[in-house]
């Protein structure tokens, strides 16, 4: 038998698939009486054997081991927390009770008064307040081009603490150079945050590019269902102590029922995310020989100005791309569009099994610098026959052009009298 030879002798022995972790990530059925879910443990009081395990938790401020307050998380939400961090390669996680209180907890982990913060000018709204309110605190915040790369460098100053990124960027989808960011600032002990909630740990994972923080909206693709309000956080060994602290002292928690349905979506994620991606792609580029659309948004796309890093450090894409209409169509022709569709609910959120579809205002941004004319739509592509897809679009354009038509028109030729 060489040393290559697997446990077997037959074959060299390799890591287990993606596809193969996500069907037995968790606690072994053997744990559980046999069954293959772990069961959804309620409660808040936990009892102990006896003094030497209460003193145990109350010696730790991380409240690591089991039995411990309901609140620091039964044995269901550390199963779901256990798996989210094997799958992003990470030391550990904490689960929250929604993205943005991930988004809030993993930035006040590491920050103070007096710090500075960087974001990238193309995150999600929500968390853009969120930064924006740190002010009250004394905490300034910058917002940079996402585009900058190693760039990032040059605005760096002697008190900045963090750097948050999300790549690709909500609404306008730029793809960040995250290795060459999340180097610049290891060298100036600088931590990063990332939002990977767009790619999920299946397509991305920013900690193995250098990331110190991963945050993620789990109410989206991790649960996959539209059915739970659920947040996570995944750190490194380094960053992990700051990240569970925060958690704890600011009352951070999840119920095991969403932990539960989380950890169930996590076994068919590969399956979904492959086909959100295949008919995503195909919707888009669809779309994009459309006479009605200006330009389609999606990292995938060979003209995408961020293709090129989307192809080195992602392996797949998502299901949600934006959608940039003709400048001649203004908001009533638009919103005689969106009122045809029948399949694309008008909705925010995403990473459920519907197709979804809403205006998005990169107006936000600083200086309201979005350079692209006509209005700008987010698409979710879902889990639908893509070809019902387009028919309910290809309407819905027609319904675009009418409304266009109507107003280039003239009116009636005034009688004279």
């Amino acid at each position: 038998m060489t040393g290559d030879a697997g446990p077997g002798g037959n074959a060299p022995a390799r890591a287990d698939a993606l596809d193969t972790r996500l069907v037995h990530l968790g606690p072994p059925p053997g744990q559980q009486f046999g069954y293959v879910n772990p069961p959804v443990y309620r409660g808040s009081t936990a009892l102990y054997d006896g003094p030497a395990g209460l003193r145990r938790t109350q010696a730790d401020p991380l409240k690591r081991d089991l039995p411990a307050y309901g609140r620091f998380g039964t044995p269901t939400v550390r199963a779901f927390e256990a798996a989210l961090s094997t799958l992003e390669g990470g030391h550990a996680a904490v689960v929250t009770c929604s993205g943005l209180a991930a988004i809030t907890t993993a930035v006040l982990a590491f920050v103070r008064s007096g710090d500075h913060v960087l974001v990238s000018d193309s995150v999600y709204p929500p968390t853009r307040r969120f930064c924006d309110s740190l002010e009250a605190f004394g905490i300034s915040t910058q917002y940079y081009d996402p585009c900058l790369g190693s760039g990032i460098e040059r605005l760096l100053r002697p008190n900045t603490r963090l750097v948050y990124l999300e790549s690709p960027g909500s609404g306008t989808f730029e793809v960040m150079d995250v290795p060459a960011v999340t180097q610049a600032c290891r060298r100036r002990d600088v931590t990063t945050i990332v939002d990977n909630t767009w790619a999920t740990p299946f397509f991305c994972r920013p900690i193995g590019l250098g990331a110190d923080v991963v945050v993620h909206s789990a109410s989206k693709y991790l649960a996959g269902h539209a059915d739970i309000v659920l947040g996570a956080v995944v750190a490194t060994e380094e960053s992990y102590p700051a990240v569970r602290r925060a958690a704890i002292r600011l009352g951070q928690y999840a119920g095991p029922d969403d932990a539960y349905l989380a950890l169930r979506g996590l076994r068919t994620l590969g399956v979904r995310m492959r086909q959100h991606e295949r008919s995503a792609l195909e919707l888009a580029r669809w779309l994009s020989s459309r006479p009605e659309v200006s330009d389609v948004v999606h990292p995938a796309l060979d003209h995408h100005p961020g293709h090129l890093i989307w192809k080195r450090d992602f392996s797949g894409a998502a299901g949600p791309f934006g959608l940039l209409l003709h400048p001649r169509f203004d908001e009533r022709q638009v919103a005689a569009m969106l009122q045809h569709l029948r399949l694309f609910g008008l909705g925010y959120s995403w990473g459920g099994y519907e197709s979804l579809i809403v205006p998005s205002d990169p107006g936000v941004r600083v200086g309201g610098d979005w350079p692209r004319p006509g209005t700008l739509l987010r698409v979710h592509v879902g889990m639908e026959d893509v070809e019902d897809l387009k028919a309910d679009l290809r309407g819905a354009l027609a319904a675009l052009r009418s409304a266009d038509e109507d107003v280039r028109s003239p009116g009636p030729t005034p009688s004279t009298v």
